[in-house]
């Protein structure tokens, strides 16, 4: 008879955080498509970039509130530290932006992608199970 061994599932609010990550990555993926659009004349491209700056704003705040979530009922804190330091790097490239100082916008940007690509990759490598508490028997 064959043995099955279970293996640990991904509790809802893993699943919640993957899902926003991968937004944010897919927003990010498209703000140097937007900015591109721009650069090549269309002057409308720069009304999109604006927006998707916006959005991926917001998805960041949401995903830090995803992994706050996951902390608390996975008991697993790196991707509240990773959520926070991309929420501070998005933050810093929306300013950037804003004032014109392209010479932090664009190197912090290739490095934004990179950094959501890896915590998207991290999060869906491996499952996010629900930890139990440790049941004390000794009274």
């Amino acid at each position: 008879m064959e043995r099955t061994t279970l293996q640990p599932r991904t509790a809802a609010s893993g699943w919640v955080l993957r899902a926003v990550a991968t937004l944010f990555l897919i927003g990010g993926f498209g703000q140097p498509v937007f900015a591109g659009v721009y650069l090549s004349g269309d002057f409308d491209g720069l009304s999109w970039h604006v927006m998707g700056a916006d959005l991926v704003s917001s998805i960041s705040l949401v995903q830090l509130g995803a992994a706050v979530a996951v902390w608390i009922r996975v008991r697993r804190a790196w991707p509240f530290w990773a959520s926070l330091g991309l929420l501070v790097g998005v933050s810093a490239q929306y300013v950037a932006g804003m004032e014109g100082a392209l010479w932090l916008h664009l190197p912090l940007g290739v490095a934004l992608i990179a950094g959501i690509a890896i915590v998207v990759a991290a999060l869906w490598m491996r499952p996010l199970p629900r930890r139990r508490k440790e049941v004390r028997t000794d009274g």
